[in-house]
């Protein structure tokens, strides 16, 4: 671990930080891009998608009949989402893993409207899908000393 102010940073061997829950959160809340993966014919498929936090729980949405949304019933997820800077050469990533499901009840399906989710892509995407991170793990890369 390394002193820095008056915390301290939790760094691997690379020195890459190791970040905490609320850290990864509040790096979530930065970026309206995340890529979910799922499995999809005994193989691993990935689809970024764009999504909004509630409360810890990722909220995405999808259309009628998509694979992704047949491919996360109930399942085991993984999203990711992450960011970095060519010029400072600093970056983060934030995985959560936990259970997808869709959201059927009516009324929360209408409260989650109202969280300003709008889809990117083109067409309906009237279902949502929600996913309860049960392990949440962060990296980041921090700006590099000046060289002597």
């Amino acid at each position: 671990m390394l002193g820095s102010m008056s915390s301290l940073i939790d760094v691997d061997s690379a020195g890459i930080e190791k970040l905490g829950r609320p850290a990864c959160y509040a790096l979530l809340r930065s970026v309206p891009i995340g890529r979910i993966v799922f499995t999809e014919a005994a193989l691993p498929a990935i689809q970024p998608v764009n999504f909004v936090l509630d409360g810890d729980d990722v909220i995405i949405r999808t259309g009628m009949g998509s694979k992704l949304a047949a491919a996360t019933r109930s399942a085991i997820v993984a999203f990711e989402a992450d960011e970095y800077d060519a010029d400072t050469l600093t970056g983060w990533s934030v995985v959560l893993i936990g259970r997808a499901d869709a959201v059927g009840d009516e009324p929360e399906r209408r409260r989650l409207a109202t969280l300003g989710l709008t889809p990117w892509a083109l067409g309906e995407r009237p279902h949502y899908i929600r996913i309860r991170p049960e392990i949440v793990r962060g990296r980041r890369i921090p700006t590099r000393p000046a060289a002597l």
